[in-house]
């Protein structure tokens, strides 16, 4: 048993569909190469302490391209956290790291792939730094990860977000409401974004684009008096209040990511207020996250499954798979957990806003070139999904 080739492979972090299409993936990817396959159970708890793994074949990969979830578990809490909100590094104990590279020894792994978000990816960065021999597939329906175009499950998300629209504009137009529908994304609004697109959404409240009251109720107004009596108003979850801070299920604790959600229900009381118009929220949550990934994201994942074998037997160590149309390259993990937001001009927006999607501010035509403000240095990506870091210029999309 000592002398077999051995690949280990875990999904950490909040689940989404395509997770099983990468696990998968990279059992079938590595049968090629002569590779045996463990997976560890529950993220990277299963690492140390108890250490739990099952072997990982064809047999028991059979027929789960199509599932949602993942086989392996997962979990976003417990001793392996690495980032606390936005971009903060938290540093990992480094005994529980010294047991980790313990197991990885002990079962003569060639290599181990960490498929998770960026909170998970920080762990894995932390890990290389370590000496450990990791690997990284971006994964989270938030589509955050800068480096590469698209995250899997970010598709499946939007459909889910999408379906749900085209059911509340008939429900909203038969009675004339507003509707609000909230949307997961945390502090990126992509989901909001391309379900709001696709959804026939009216109004789109994004972080990345500051709002206002004001602003929304002018364009409720507006259509009314072109004779829609009804509007689809979607918000991101992380989208800032006019006057700072975000809606929050609870507070901060010390160490933990605070946990977004209720800013659907703020908007629609305001809604209300303001103009006496009958208005109802509905909170998607982790609707987005479940049941069977799209025709997209089963190949986007299969495909970071197999490269994600390939730069194990390339050896090329601390580096994430990372997907920019049409190829499949690698970058350094490092440079791959920054958050990549949605360009305010992007040509994603542009369309939005040339359709006559309102974004709650107070828009005037604005040049085609996106000129960040000085000192930013957040990563925006436009609608093709590129990302560059907003350091002196920003790409724009075309």
């Amino acid at each position: 048993m000592a002398n077999c080739k051995r690949i280990g492979i875990l999904t950490a972090g909040g689940d989404c569909p395509g997770l099983n299409a990468v696990i998968r993936g990279v059992v079938k990817s590595a049968g090629t190469h002569g590779y045996e396959v463990i997976g560890f159970l529950k993220g990277y708890e299963g690492l140390v302490d108890p250490v739990t793994f099952i072997p990982l074949t064809h047999k028991n990969t059979t027929g789960i391209l199509s599932q949602g979830g993942t086989i392996l578990g997962s979990t976003n809490k417990g001793r392996f956290a690495a980032t606390v909100g936005v971009n903060d590094r938290l540093e990992l104990d480094p005994e529980l790291v010294a047991g980790v590279k313990t197991t990885v020894e002990q079962l003569n792994l060639e290599g181990l792939i960490c498929v998770g978000g960026d909170g998970s990816l920080a762990v894995a960065q932390q890990f290389h730094e370590q000496g450990i021999p990791v690997v990284g597939v971006p994964k989270t329906i938030d589509n955050d990860l800068s480096s590469t175009a698209f995250t899997f499950g970010f598709f499946s998300a939007v459909f889910c977000a999408t379906d749900a629209l085209d059911r509340l504009h008939t429900t909203a137009a038969s009675h004339e409401r507003v509707m609000v529908l909230e949307v997961m994304g945390r502090h990126a609004g992509w989901i909001a974004l391309y379900a709001g697109t696709a959804g026939g959404g009216d109004v789109i409240l994004i972080p990345e684009i500051p709002w206002t009251f004001e602003g929304v109720c002018q364009a409720i107004i507006q259509r009314e008096q072109r004779g829609k009596k009804f509007t689809l108003v979607v918000v991101a979850e992380g989208a800032e209040l006019p006057d700072g801070g975000f809606v929050t299920q609870d507070k901060q604790e010390c160490q933990k990511q605070v946990r977004l959600g209720g800013i659907g229900a703020f908007v629609a009381q305001e809604i209300e207020r303001r103009l006496g118009k009958e208005t109802r929220t509905v909170v998607l949550g982790h609707l987005q996250r479940g049941g069977a990934p799209t025709t997209f994201d089963r190949v986007l994942g299969t495909q970071f499954g197999a490269h994600a074998v390939r730069l194990i037997v390339e050896r090329k160590f601390g580096h994430m798979v990372t997907y920019q149309p049409p190829d499949m390259n690698a970058v350094p993990i490092i440079d791959a957990i920054t958050l990549a937001s949605v360009c305010p001009n992007c040509s994603a927006v542009q369309a939005a806003r040339a359709l006559g999607i309102c974004f709650g501010d107070d828009y005037r035509e604005l040049p085609f070139k996106c000129a960040p403000a000085k000192g930013e240095s957040a990563v925006h990506r436009g609608a093709n999904g590129s990302a560059t870091k907003k350091r002196g210029r920003q790409r724009q999309s075309t």
